[in-house]
Order: structure tokens, then sequence, then C-alpha cells
């Protein structure tokens, strides 16, 4: 994290915890939950650069999702799965000339990395961190026009920043990636910054990590973290559903697992959303349970933030059937006070 724009955060009221931004003395927290658009710091983001002759071809190896169809300038979403096909990380993806760009967890990126080098072996390929030399921004945006037709720009609301989904842009201030419907990540450099927060500030205020990871859950994508690291197949996760497992590129690490869960139609568990009363948002890892599996986790919390002062909306990875039975709990004995009502995903179970 770079610390001049640290510093310009914390002189325009930024207020953080852990590496990330949890609030801002201008305004009431009570006030941005409120808010479905703005601007947010990402430095609890970390960033990969990827390079050499092979990088395309050792990604795609690696990978989760078809690395070798990402042209430049377009992104994807994407995972990278143990031997026994669980997912060590989610990340996204894109391509800006010769170079491939992970966004991913700061709290996973120097393990990760680090595992991923032991794989390049001869082949012509380099990892770089490259979050020491960017500052990693966000912008939140559900405005009629993408809950119409998610595969259009928006409109010039923002300064023209969001480009069509999937869609990387190059401008003198940022590298504008549009990750999903709803969020699109800005890369600039910390010399810049400041300038970038100030123009977008104008028309958009400033958000927290929190209303990031909203926007996420209520995408239905989550993200790996270490408490939940090598914990879901993809496709409990519902990697698929969103895009994040291609079922026609060749092999990866798990992929034969992938593979089975997907058509032998063995999955038991998978992600849904749900709310809870509590002004306190669920730690990652979280144990779930069920009366119809009583003495035993049924799942866990994969991601959580405040939608309200009083409410919590969340994803967790759970029995399938106490999904559809609607029978979550956070506590063993299952009382009506730690009650998980499941909420609609914007996107549909398959049959």
């Amino acid at each position: 994290m770079s610390d001049s724009w640290v510093n310009a955060l914390i002189r325009m009221g930024a207020q953080f915890s852990d590496g990330r931004v949890v609030g801002f003395t201008s305004d009431s927290a009570a006030s941005r939950l409120a808010l479905s658009a703005g601007i947010c710091d990402l430095s609890h983001y970390g960033l990969i650069k990827v390079t050499g002759e092979d990088a395309g071809k050792f990604l795609h190896a690696q990978f989760t999702n078809d690395v070798a169809a990402l042209q430049p300038g377009q992104s994807q979403l994407n995972g990278w799965c143990s031997p026994k096909g669980r997912l060590l990380v989610t990340f996204w993806l894109w391509r800006a000339e010769d170079a491939y760009y992970m966004l991913l967890q700061k709290s996973l990126q120097p393990a990760i990395q680090k595992r991923l080098g032991m794989f390049i072996l001869r082949s012509k390929v380099t990892l770089e961190d490259a979050s020491a030399y960017t500052v990693r921004l966000g912008v939140v945006r559900v405005p009629a026009a993408l809950e119409a037709d998610p595969t259009h720009a928006a409109d010039d609301t923002l300064g023209g920043v969001i480009p069509p989904l999937g869609s990387v842009t190059n401008s003198d201030r940022a590298i504008s990636v549009r990750l999903s419907p709803s969020r699109t990540a800005l890369i600039t450099s910390p010399a810049a910054a400041e300038g970038v927060w100030r123009e977008l500030s104008k028309t958009s205020p400033p958000l927290t990590a929190n209303e990031w990871d909203l926007a996420a859950i209520n995408e239905g994508i989550l993200d790996v973290v270490p408490d939940t690291q090598d914990s879901y197949v993809p496709q409990m996760a519902n990697f698929e559903l969103v895009g994040g497992v291609s079922f026609k590129k060749g092999c990866y690490p798990g992929q034969e697992i992938v593979a089975r869960t997907q058509y032998r139609g063995i999955l038991k568990r998978r992600m849904a959303k749900v709310l809870h009363r509590s002004s306190i948002a669920l730690a990652p890892g979280t144990l779930i349970y069920s009366p119809q599996f009583p003495d035993q986790s049924v799942g866990t919390v994969a991601l959580s933030a405040r939608c309200s002062a009083s409410t919590v909306v969340s994803l967790v990875v759970a029995q399938l059937e106490s999904i559809k039975s609607n029978s979550l709990f956070l506590d063993i004995a299952c009382t009506e006070e730690n009650h998980l009502l499941v909420s609609a995903l914007p996107y549909a179970y398959p049959d």
C-alpha cells in the first residue's frame, strides 16, 4: 500500500482497520449503506503482473477459466484450485497487450505468488508484485441501463470510467477494468490517485470496503480469503454460474474433480445469499447449522456485509437441502433469533 495514497485518504477523512477503509469522518455509516453507487479504496486487494513469452500458456494450464481465449483489452473471473479441486484463490484476470494482471485479496497475494512461481520451472514467465507501484480503486454502480443490458458501457456520470462488461480501457489517468455488472476496478499510480479520487468524488460519494463486499454479495460472487481457502470446489461457490469456470479447456490442477462434480451430479452444497438481523458482519468461516443435520455444521460463511443499520447479508456455502428448506442457523440449537433467511441470487441453480 502506497504511504502517499494512505496519507491522502486519511486527509480526506478515511478511517482504516486491518488495511480496509471502514469509515469516513464526513458522513455516517448508515447514510453510506443507503447508497447504490460510489467510489472506494481497494488497497486490501493486491495486483500481480505476469509477463513473458510463455505467460498465457502457463496461466491457461493453471487456472479454471479459458485464459487462452482472453484477448488484450478483456477481463475474466478466474480461480486456482488445489489438486483436490478446491479453490485456493479467486481473482479477476485481464490482459493488457503482452501482460496479464491478477487482482486478488492482498491477504493471499504473497502465498499465491510464491506458490504460482514454483510451477514456472523452465517456462519463460515472470511474476511481479504490481501492488507496490499502483493504487487500486473501485467504482460501484448499478444504474438502470446496466441492469437492462450489462454488456453496454455506462454513461459519463462517473467520468466515463466504466467500460463494457468484461473489457479494459486505458486513459492517461487510470486503467479501467469492468469486473462485473456493478463493479469496476481502476488501476492508477500513487501520484495520480488523489486527483482521480477527487474528480470522481464530484459526482460519486466515498464508500467503504463494506459497500464493495455488499455489491459482490448482491452479484453472488465471492472472494476466497484465508479463512475459506481450500474449502470449496468451484461449483459449491456457484463459480461456474458466474463465468469463472470453463469446461471446454484442457487440464489444470483439480480439473478432474471439478469435471466429475459437474457431470456426475454429486454436488451436495451450494452457495446461498442469506439475511440476518445484526449490526456486525459475520466473519468468513463462521459455521452454519441446520436441524436437518443435528450436531454438525452444514456449511460456512464465505462473505458478509452490513446492508442496513440492523441487517447483515452474507454468502454462505451450505448443504443444498437446508438451503432449499430455508433452515440455516448460526447456532447449533437452531434458535429463531439466529435464523439465516435465504434470499434470491441474481441467477438460478441448475436443475
